[in-house]
């Protein structure tokens, strides 16, 4: 039997009826694993409600209140985010190594990661051989390969010419890794290149 809530709480002033209808969004994004779109939200409260104006409240509230989490837009949706801050904090938590000066060793990508997801970040389709000419280095099957068990690249593709190669491409777990919504909002590649 599926749920209904009283999404009009026609009952409740007006202040009341507002907090409850930003509880429930709140408490949604909470729950979510992944983006939920604001048609998806405006399932939740009045059809008199602006969920545009409900989500800016929240967001500000959760900065007013310096919350070590934040509302961020993705995929044509709204996530919860923990802060840029807390990130040494929830890697010790998760089972990081802390070093001598308290230091939380990170689980970095290595130099060889790190060129064949930029590779396909900004030139995909690509295939091993295109990321190896590009960079005039040698990119094994193991590193893509850690890049797909991350969920940051698929080589669901084969590319159109002899041999039918795997091409890669990003996945929607790479735009939520970076706190992208889209791929037009990575850097200029000379920004990137001058940072790598």
């Amino acid at each position: 039997m599926p749920d209904i809530i009283d999404r009009e709480l026609a009952d409740l002033p007006e202040p009341l009826r507002v907090a409850e209808w930003r509880a429930r969004i709140e408490a949604a994004l909470f729950a979510s694993p992944k983006p939920l779109p604001a048609e998806r939200l405006a399932s939740l409260v009045g059809q008199n409600a602006n969920v545009s104006d409900l989500i800016d409240d929240i967001a500000a509230r959760l900065d007013r209140e310096g919350r070590p989490w934040s509302l961020a837009s993705q995929r044509g949706g709204w996530v919860l985010q923990t802060r840029p801050a807390y990130a040494a904090a929830i890697r010790l938590a998760l089972g990081g190594a802390e070093d001598a000066d308290g230091v939380v060793e990170r689980s970095a990508l290595s130099r060889g990661e790190t060129l064949a997801l930029a590779a396909v970040a900004y030139h995909q389709p690509i295939t091993r051989d295109e990321i190896e000419k590009l960079f005039g280095v040698r990119i094994s099957r193991d590193v893509l390969s850690a890049l797909v068990r991350r969920g940051w690249i698929s080589n669901s593709l084969t590319a159109p010419r002899m041999g039918a190669p795997r091409a890669y491409m990003t996945t929607h777990g790479f735009l939520e890794a970076f706190g992208l919504e889209t791929l037009d909002d990575l850097p200029p590649v000379e920004e990137f290149a001058a940072g790598a």
